[in-house]
């Protein structure tokens, strides 16, 4: 008798199993995470056509149900009610651990309130792959999904980051990642940056720089638009942030330049009177307008 039949003879619920798949190698896919795939009643996947090659490669023959982000609500009643009557159930992503910026959070959390078991496994996740191999701290670290479409809300994240000494980690998607670079350069201009693309690919590739410098290198060789990211920006230094904390007399007058002048203009205006970096008063005062 398998693991998963034994577990589900000795108890009334099914389980959800969270599987990880690769994120782009599929030799990285785990003997446990296909044996559950194997074994289970049915697999929970973000898109059936995108896992079939997949599913294919390490001959698993199971039932196939989409869950994404567009019926997520709708689905989680569904399988809730199949885990209530004793089926096993996988749920996988298109890549990497389901539910990091991935559909999956409904479900499990209506599992948690309904005592339904939950067991994650380890695997692939492009964050960790991509922060582990980045050069840029690990100790203290923050993970913020996806950064935002609209170049001002982007500057607005950044802008917030003036004071963060953890690294920060982003999904950005290939057809901003110019647009990004340049917000990132215009708000965080000494801060080390690194991009990490196509992980566990063949062109796996490390960028390492400031924004700017990443950005010319985006413009000298357009491959290194393409493929999967991940933006990871390093943490502020402790001496830099104690540098560029705007005085009273500063902020008072950024404060006021501000209600005549668009914010960049008014921390220009603001540094050449009273001195300061203007990067630092313009970051200052986009989270104060953030506010």
């Amino acid at each position: 008798m398998s693991q998963l039949q034994s577990e589900k003879s000795s108890q009334s619920f099914g389980t959800l199993y969270i599987v990880p798949t690769p994120i782009g190698n599929l030799a990285d896919m785990t003997e446990r995470a296909v044996n559950t795939l194997q074994q289970v009643d049915l697999i929970a996947a973000e898109d059936t056509r995108h896992s079939r090659p997949l599913l294919q490669q390490y001959n698993v023959s199971t039932q196939v149900l989409s869950v994404h982000e567009h019926n997520e609500s709708s689905r989680a009643t569904q399988l809730i009610e199949k885990l209530k009557q004793g089926l096993n159930i996988a749920l996988i992503s298109d890549a990497g651990t389901p539910l990091i910026s991935d559909p999956g959070y409904i479900i499990v959390r209506e599992c948690r309130v309904e005592h339904i078991p939950v067991v994650a496994l380890p695997g692939a996740c492009a964050f960790v792959t991509a922060l582990a191999g980045s050069g840029l701290a690990t100790d203290k670290f923050m993970f913020e999904g996806f950064l935002p479409a609209k170049s001002a809300a982007r500057k607005k994240a950044f802008a917030n980051l003036s004071d963060q000494t953890r690294t920060v980690v982003y999904y950005e998607s290939p057809h901003r990642i110019e647009a990004c670079l340049e917000d990132l350069a215009e708000t965080l201009p000494q801060r080390d940056v690194v991009l990490a693309r196509e992980l566990s690919k063949q062109y796996e590739t490390y960028l390492h720089g400031t924004a700017a410098e990443l950005l010319a290198c985006l413009h000298e060789d357009s491959n290194q638009k393409r493929g999967e990211m991940v933006l990871m920006i390093g943490g502020a230094e402790k001496e830099a942030l104690q540098d560029d904390q705007p005085s009273a007399e500063q902020q008072r007058a950024v404060m006021l330049l501000m209600q005549h002048l668009p914010l960049k203009k008014a921390a220009a205006v603001t540094a050449e009177l009273y001195g300061g970096r203007k990067n630092a008063l313009y970051q200052w005062a986009i989270a104060q307008a953030d506010d």
